[in-house]
């Protein structure tokens, strides 16, 4: 990921609502949730759910496919792995097995005891 890939992905995080949506798909994993559960969960009318997925869309953070009738958005984890990365880059002095999370959405059905993180 390039600086004007991050400033745009970051850009389109930056708004509350936005915020929530992502990190809900995030929760959901792979398989994404259709655009009307989104819209009732979030509260909001399907209008204002295009206007704020499509600036994600746009930035490169979520994907979108079409089942039947239904629109479904899924967070696209390797974008959001590759911000992730472009952030700590740097981090504690180049020495990234101190600070490189990754999100493994495909281990994501393997349930961490209670006080830990799942891998």
């Amino acid at each position: 990921m390039d600086s004007s890939q991050a400033v745009q992905a970051l850009s389109a995080l930056a708004h509350d609502t936005r915020l929530a949506l992502f990190r809900m798909l995030v929760e959901r994993g792979p398989d994404g949730l259709a655009a009307g559960v989104i819209a009732e969960r979030l509260g909001m009318p399907p209008s204002s759910l295009t206007f704020h997925v499509q600036h994600l869309h746009r930035a490169g953070l979520i994907t979108q496919r079409r089942l039947g009738r239904q629109l479904i958005y899924a967070a696209d984890f390797t974008a959001m792995n590759g911000l992730v990365g472009y952030l700590t880059e740097n981090c504690c002095g180049q020495d990234s097995a101190i600070c490189a999370p990754a999100c493994r959405p495909e281990a994501a059905g393997v349930a961490a005891r209670p006080g830990q993180r799942s891998a």
